[in-house]
Order: C-alpha cells, then structure tokens, then sequence
C-alpha cells in the first residue's frame, strides 16, 4: 500500500511540478506578496480535490479523462471540458517545451538544442508505455523535491527570511482556488488515466494528502523567496536563476538539471493524458502517437515560455472554478 501510494504521489506531484511551477513563474503568477494564506488554503484544497478525484477514478477503474470528466459533470458539460482539457495539456506540453528550450538558453545554448532534447526523451519514454511514465517518476521526484527544498532553505537561512503569518496582510487569499483550479485540470487528466490501476484507498489517502502537504512546504519557501527578489523577477525569464545567481555555479548546474526533470516530468504527464485520450480514436501504440503530437505542438513554442505561463494560466485557473467546485461538491451529492 505505501508503495503504491508513493507512486502516485510522485506522479501528482510530477504532474504539477512542471516548467511553470519548478522555475517560479507560475507560483510568481498567481502569489506574490500578502499570500500565506492562499497557498495553506491551496495545500488544503488540494488535498481534498486529489483525495475526491483518485476516490471516484479508482472506483470506476477509468482508463482516461473523460469517463471520469463523465461522473463528474455528467455528459453535458464533460464534452466541453473534454475539449478544454485537451487544449489545456496542448499548451502545457508547448509551455513544457518551451521551459526547456529556456533551461538551455540560460547556458548560452540554442533552445532548439533543449526542444528537440525533451522531444527525444519523450517519445522514448512512451516506448515503454505507462509502465515507463511512473517509473520515471519514482526515480527523479524525490531528487527534484530534495534539490528544490534544499535551496529554497540555504537561501531564506542566508537571507535571514521570517515566516510570521499576519492575517491583517493576507489580501490574495483567493488566489488559493483559481491556482488549485489550474492544476486540477492536470492531476484530473491524469488520475483518470490510471484509475484502474489504484488497488485500495490507503493508496488514495497516502497520496493526496503527501502531495498536498509537499506542495505546500515547497510553495510557501518558493514565494517567499519570490518576494525577496519581486524588483528582478521581470529581468529573468525563469524566477528560480534570479535566486541562484549568487550561488557557486555547480548549484546553478544542478537546479538547472533538476529543474530540466520537472519539466520533463511536466511533459510526459501532459502527454499521457492525450495519448490514452487519443487512443480511444486511433489504434496506434502510444509512442507513435506521441511523436505525431509534438511534431504538430513543438513549432509552437516560439511564443515563448513566459509570455504562454503569463497568457494561459490565470485563463485557465478561472474557467476551471466550475470544474473544482464540482470535484469537491460531488461527495455531497453522489456517495463515494
């Protein structure tokens, strides 16, 4: 039960640690100053709506997001968030490229060189299939969760940083539900890929309430971090190199390596989620479905990383209210 409740948690959390979240722009985007609050209501939340999604995908045994986007919303207004998810893991599988192009541009290399790097890397993780997404997972998750913690500590530590909560200054608290609403629309993706393969609810409890609790550790130390940087952050076109900069350049190195997986990580979440939605349609193996998908998406990256998370994210955290009030409503209307 604990291992199997780890590799799910590892998955969530891979899937919500991405280019976006891992690099700052995303936490920056929606926190900033006067939101302790928001990111504890966050954490919260989070638990809850993971902890309800798992639940009822694990009881429907549900092979992809729209069986579950079915019970949830019924078959109305699932075909209109089959559509937005959709679109929604499009533009998180371009941003995620995109975030690595940016990874390699801050050593002075094309970011060709860091897109067609993670396009590689993706499709031969789905040769191996779901099997090789969650052992991925497994594997770097607890090294990116490590790394990140550690550095997010050795800065507020030599920036002396306070974590007194006043509740007088707490203006964003609502932020708290458009960011869960965001990340929702992927943990849901997901989760409902694999609901046939969650085996008891230790593993749902574990998992939700581990990668809720994580996540909000991580997100409270990051914006706090954020807020000490807010005059520079505009300069950087990822948040976390503002706060490495003066660091030797091997801890540079290796936050930009981990920082690289969560992306990656990010990436093949996203991808998974429209490959075992797409397979309904063509019987292809999912690597070959894979490839077809980022040939379309990577000439997209080309916007550009931070004007896509600036753009995208906070449209996507507003129409997704319907849908997170409807995860968490759902035990009070139908018995899980």
């Amino acid at each position: 039960m604990w291992k199997s409740g780890m590799k799910w948690m590892f998955l969530i959390i891979g899937t919500m640690v991405g280019a976006g979240y891992a690099s700052g722009r995303e936490l920056w985007q929606f926190f900033g100053h006067e939101s302790g609050l928001a990111i504890i209501l966050f954490s919260l939340l989070f638990i809850c709506a993971v902890g309800i999604t798992m639940k009822i995908s694990y009881q429907n045994q549900t092979s992809n997001y729209y069986a579950l986007l079915q019970i949830i919303l019924g078959k109305r207004i699932a075909r209109f968030y089959d559509i937005l998810i959709f679109f929604y893991l499009m533009s998180t599988t371009v941003i995620m490229i995109a975030g690595s192009g940016a990874t390699f541009e801050a050593f002075q290399l094309s970011k060709w060189i860091g897109i067609l790097f993670i396009v590689a890397f993706i499709i031969l993780i789905f040769i191996k299939g779901v099997k090789g997404v969650l052992t991925f997972n497994v594997i770097i998750l607890p090294l990116l969760i490590v790394g990140l913690l550690s550095i997010l500590l050795i800065y507020t530590m030599d920036e002396q940083l306070t974590f007194i909560l006043s509740l007088d200054h707490q203006a964003n608290w609502t932020a708290a539900f458009t960011f869960t609403a965001l990340n929702i629309l992927s943990i849901l993706a997901v989760l409902g890929a694999v609901g046939e393969k969650i085996e008891s609810n230790g593993e749902i409890v574990i998992a939700s309430v581990g990668s809720g609790f994580i996540l909000g550790i991580i997100s409270f130390l990051y914006n706090n971090s954020l807020i000490q940087i807010s005059e520079i952050i505009i300069l950087y076109e990822i948040p976390l190199f503002a706060i490495l900069k003066n660091y030797p350049s091997y801890t540079y190195i290796l936050m930009s390596i981990l920082l690289w997986c969560a992306i990656f990580t990010t990436a093949i979440s996203s991808v998974l989620g429209l490959v075992t939605r797409i397979t309904r349609f063509l019987k292809y193996h999912m690597w070959q479905i894979a490839l077809l998908l980022l040939v379309v998406l990577t000439p997209l990256t080309n916007i550009g990383f931070s004007t896509l998370v600036a753009f995208l994210y906070p449209i996507y955290g507003i129409v997704n209210l319907y849908l997170l009030c409807a995860i968490l409503l759902f035990p009070f209307y139908k018995r899980i």
